[in-house]
């Protein structure tokens, strides 16, 4: 079966706990990831919502490296590989072909704007031929809000064009699903994932491959269910209750906020901190969100448990 035909119809771009002096906690991700793909999502590590752009490309090698000796399927990862500098690009995306990941999901090189199609084009193709491996698949990363390099529908075509078969998808983080929509029509067989479970039945409805979403790190089970069975009767009423969830966590700086729900329910406080130069929630933010939540009958069922539980694979490497 080809990599491609393994990707998840949702994945969490999984937060990335840290410890006080900020190093990243190995064990707490790698339990984490578990709990996560228990409940049926993939695993888009070091994505916008890992802080991976804070990170060093030696910390998510690692990071990598520790979840498939975790006893995590290579297949359930979608590891960001995308970099400013295409040697760390490379580095990185070797890595996830050669560890079988189900593919990468790649930044433009984001430093620079305005800059041409073909500089992209250029950037992209470097990094495809210098890892020269058939089973590099890459999925573009569109989030102009952010990087500011949009991915035009002509970059995309010639990537198609040029490497069939390597350049299989997108996550569209524009919030405009115009755009989404847009790029499932011209592309046909191109795997499309929104970026938000907001715009999930609509996605599937056209098309689209499913969503790579923030809030698929609290609410996987939810989310995956509606993947699953958007042609249920009932999908517009799962769609609505999705949206509700998601409207409590976009009250608040995102990440800060879906980590605090991470170290509320998951009984790990050390799961709220962030990377410089994003802050955590104060005191009052974190019970007001917690509070919201458990209003609406939200829990995060087991989290507290795996994030406890220490594996066979951990006290082995412990040794």
């Amino acid at each position: 079966m080809n990599p491609e035909n393994l990707l998840p119809g949702v994945l969490a771009p999984v937060l990335t706990p840290f410890k006080r002096n900020l190093a990243p906690d190995t064990d707490l991700f790698v339990r984490f990831c578990r709990w996560l793909h228990g409940k049926g999502v993939g695993l888009a590590i070091f994505g916008t919502n890992s802080e991976a752009n804070s990170m060093s490309v030696a910390e998510r090698s690692d990071l990598l490296a520790a979840v498939i000796a975790g006893g995590l399927p290579a297949r359930a990862l979608l590891p960001g590989t995308g970099a400013c500098a295409i040697p760390d690009s490379v580095r990185l995306s070797t890595a996830a072909a050669k560890a079988g990941c189900a593919g990468v999901l790649m930044l433009p090189p984001f430093y620079y704007k305005q800059v041409s199609e073909d500089g992209l084009f250029a950037a992209y193709s470097e990094v495809v031929e210098r890892v020269g491996d058939a089973r590099l698949k890459i999925l573009l990363y569109h989030i102009p809000q952010l990087s500011g390099v949009p991915i035009p529908p002509g970059l995309v075509e010639k990537l198609i064009k040029r490497y069939p078969g390597v350049f299989i998808g997108m996550k569209d983080s524009s919030g405009d699903f115009a755009t989404t929509k847009g790029m499932i029509e011209r592309f046909p067989g191109f795997k499309v994932y929104c970026g938000s479970e907001r715009f999930l039945l609509a996605t599937m409805r056209a098309g689209g491959a499913g969503c790579i979403s923030a809030t698929a790190n609290v609410n996987p089970a939810a989310i995956a269910g509606l993947q699953r069975s958007w042609r249920e009767e009932n999908a517009e009423q799962l769609q609505a209750a999705l949206v509700e969830i998601r409207n409590v966590f976009e009250a608040y700086p995102t990440i800060a906020a879906l980590k605090t729900a991470a170290a509320r329910f998951g009984e790990a406080e050390s799961f709220a901190t962030v990377r410089p130069p994003l802050t955590r929630l104060t005191q009052d933010q974190a019970n007001a969100l917690v509070g919201s939540l458990r209003a609406k009958d939200f829990d995060m069922p087991g989290l507290a448990e795996t994030l406890r539980a220490e594996s066979t694979v951990e006290r082995a490497l412990a040794r």
